[in-house]
């Protein structure tokens, strides 16, 4: 246990100094403990945020995903494998920008190593990783596996479920051996093509075919984003400029704008400001009130009231008596 502890310690200083995984502050070790400080992010996991959201729209999704993706391809870069990417293992700081974190399962490739352990969560395994577990001989998998786990995290960031899911876990499995998943729920509606094509690139059961991380930085769905980007700074700018004319002429007038009242001359005659004079009639009630009758036939209002008002109550718990 000690030695895979050191071993997280190993990779999380490796990767420590990207915007989008968690920097690991202070190590300490005691004679029964070792304890990780890591920097703070407030806005808690990415899961938890999903679950008061439900769905993300596709600017956000798109958002998120990209920072994850680039967090991804630095790990990768590193020739490191995480394993283990889920909602619950990305954490977001005050800007709600994405932290990876949590290495437990990372493991540092040695070449074109394969690695044929199971570990992960079910619903973000990928094929290749239940093959091992399943037939002998399986030529094992590598970081291909990372990739299939950011298109499940993607189809659930957009639809608010995973896509492989089914209340029997032998089911689920099978679902995602055979790449079996779809795009038929209402959700889908109204979400464009772009990471549609992205998820299913991603969701490849042959690791081979799969999209690597450089492609998926490439794809329509994230340049879309710099486009668009690019339309919203210059509407920013027009935004801007119109403020900055309110503001020029807001102060011209501010020569006709009617000064503020004063203290004597609300002492002199409160009632005739609308404020000060409800201030003061709800003040006289709160002294008053508990000799108001408080039945069905008279309440506040009816102290206010100038004039005659049909009692349809009244006239209702007549008819009833007929």
């Amino acid at each position: 246990m000690l030695e895979a502890t050191r071993q997280e310690i190993s990779i999380l200083r490796q990767v420590m100094g990207h915007p989008y995984i968690i920097d690991l502050q202070d190590v300490f070790e005691s004679d029964a403990f070792v304890f990780l400080v890591f920097e703070l992010c407030p806005k808690g996991e990415l899961f938890d945020y999903l679950t008061s959201v439900v769905t993300l729209s596709e600017k956000k999704t798109r958002t998120i995903m990209r920072q994850i993706f680039e967090g991804v391809e630095y790990i990768h870069a590193k020739n490191i494998v995480h394993r283990d990417l889920k909602p619950e293992n990305i954490l977001l700081d005050e800007n709600h920008n994405v932290k990876i974190t949590d290495f437990g399962f990372a493991r540092q490739l040695k070449g074109d190593e394969k690695l044929t352990d199971l570990c992960g969560t079910p619903g973000y395994l990928a094929p290749e990783t239940l093959k091992c577990n399943m037939f002998e001989g399986s030529p094992g998998y590598s970081k291909e596996v990372d990739i299939w786990a950011c298109g499940v995290i993607m189809f659930t960031l957009l639809v608010g479920c995973p896509p492989f899911w089914h209340r029997k876990q032998m089911v689920m499995l099978r679902n995602i051996m055979e790449g079996k998943y779809s795009f038929t729920s209402p959700e889908w509606a109204d979400i464009s093509e772009d990471p549609k094509d992205l998820i299913r690139k991603c969701l490849v059961v042959d690791p081979a075919k799969r999209i690597t991380v450089k492609e998926v930085l490439k794809h329509p769905f994230f340049n879309q984003m710099l486009r668009k980007q690019s339309r919203f700074n210059a509407r920013k700018k027009f935004q801007f400029a119109i403020l900055v004319i309110r503001a020029m002429i807001r102060i011209r007038r501010l020569r006709y704008t009617a000064e503020p009242l004063r203290v004597e001359e609300a002492i002199r005659d409160p009632y005739r400001v609308k404020v000060l004079r409800k201030v003061i009639d709800g003040c006289a009630f709160r002294v008053y009130g508990h000799w108001v009758k408080k039945g069905e036939g008279q309440n506040r209002a009816a102290l206010f009231e100038n004039t005659p008002r049909t009692e349809l109550h009244a006239l209702y718990i007549n008819n009833l008596s007929r």
